[in-house]
């Protein structure tokens, strides 16, 4: 691998600390890339143990503190530390704003091409603020210096493309290249949860629609708790859902999460965060996957839940009906007009638009069946890892 280039993938989250779509896509992506390159991954936290971790990097002490903006200055001095950390690579390519400014400073500092991969936008997500306060300016910095200054900028879905280009009209478009993200089939696949199911406190005798994420804004489980308020009454819904962005979102949920109990509905809330085979387990044990997102450049988890045999009820939002095609795989749902949040102007009607595909597909194990097999085929056939890093590998090459 001599005349392969030597490549620094520069990163927030590697495993085993992965919390979110950008972390899986990182982790699957260096597995792959490391036949086409030589790579060396970069990340935040603690020392790894992976063969191809060159460099881990924690923020500064003195940076220690409760207030939200704070946070965002603990990422920029790891990032200073990580831009020294990846002297002699001959392109360095950075996965979201934690990580993109100690790409663009690599880039100063050695001349070297830098490679941004975009997994969701900050202009797009001013909730942030609620959460980082002026923190949120900051990261917003990282990402448009990075941006506008990259060699080249992967868009994860088309729909990213076409956000990329409005929200920094500086870049050049021909620089915005679309490789969407991946699944492993082979690990993502029909899998019996056993007594998971018990454990957890899922009824049994009974199908259930499931959500994986996180508890922020941008995933709109608060409008899914809003829709099962019109649901069928013997409907179940599962919530693997935890990390909450704030105090207040978390408030919110909980007390959704109550209301919903009292009209009949069963919810069971798993809080913690669950392995990946338990995860998948559980995926493969419910009737259907919901997507109720407001903001989604992608949308990965689609494709665990449809890899894992699993129709898909999800927002026609970002780059998920690249994912979910319409009354094939699953339901497309229509937000309706928004504010700058992304939350719909009429949520009743969201709502409503909501439950009525989740009932459907609750009532019909035949049609979610035939959806689901649907979706794994299409999953495996054009989500594999190994064709995205041989993507990504020749845009190393082109630069």
């Amino acid at each position: 691998m001599a005349d392969h280039p030597r490549v620094a993938l520069l990163t927030r989250e590697f495993p085993p600390e992965v919390y979110g779509g950008a972390g899986v896509h990182v982790e699957y992506l260096a597995r792959e890339l490391a036949r086409y390159v030589r790579l060396g991954v970069h990340c935040f936290g603690a020392e790894r143990t992976q063969e191809v971790v060159a460099g881990t990097y924690q923020p500064w002490s003195e940076l220690e503190g409760e207030a939200p903006h704070l946070g965002a200055l603990r990422a920029l001095s790891a990032d200073l530390v990580m831009a020294a950390g990846v002297q002699g690579a001959d392109l360095v390519h950075s996965h979201t704003w934690y990580a993109n400014f100690a790409g663009h400073l690599a880039k100063l500092l050695y001349g070297i091409p830098h490679v941004v991969t975009t997994h969701s936008l900050e202009p797009l997500r001013p909730w942030k603020a609620e959460q980082l306060g002026g923190g949120y300016a900051v990261s917003s910095f990282c990402e448009k210096t990075a941006v506008e200054s990259a060699d080249a900028v992967i868009a994860v879905s088309q729909g990213m493309r076409r956000d990329i280009l409005r929200c920094y009209p500086n870049v050049s478009p021909d620089r915005v290249v679309v490789i969407h993200n991946g699944i492993d089939p082979d690990q993502y696949r029909p899998t019996p949860g056993g007594e998971l199911l018990a454990r957890h406190g899922i009824p049994e005798d009974r199908p259930y629609a499931i959500f994986v994420g996180r508890i922020t804004r941008q995933k709109g489980v608060v409008h899914l708790l809003e829709a099962a308020r019109y649901l069928d009454s013997n409907a179940t819904l599962v919530l693997c859902a935890g990390q909450p962005d704030t105090p207040e979102i978390a408030a919110e949920f909980r007390d959704l999460v109550a209301e919903v109990r009292r009209t009949g509905t069963e919810v069971v809330w798993i809080e913690s965060m669950l392995p990946r085979d338990e995860v998948i387990s559980l995926l493969s044990a419910a009737r259907l996957f919901v997507c109720p997102s407001v903001y989604e450049p992608f949308g990965i988890v689609n494709l665990e839940a449809m890899a894992c045999g699993l129709p898909v009820v999800a927002t026609r939002v970002g780059g998920i009906p690249e994912i979910v095609v319409e009354g094939e795989t699953g339901f497309l749902v229509e937000p309706g007009p928004a504010d700058e949040t992304g939350t719909p102007h009429d949520r009743e009607a969201f709502a409503r638009a909501l439950a009525a595909p989740i009932d459907r597909l609750l009532a019909s194990e035949d049609r979610a069946a035939e959806m689901g097999t649907r979706g794994r085929e299409r999953a495996a056939r054009e989500f594999s890892w190994r064709a995205i890093a041989e993507r990504t590998a020749e845009l190393y090459r082109q630069l």
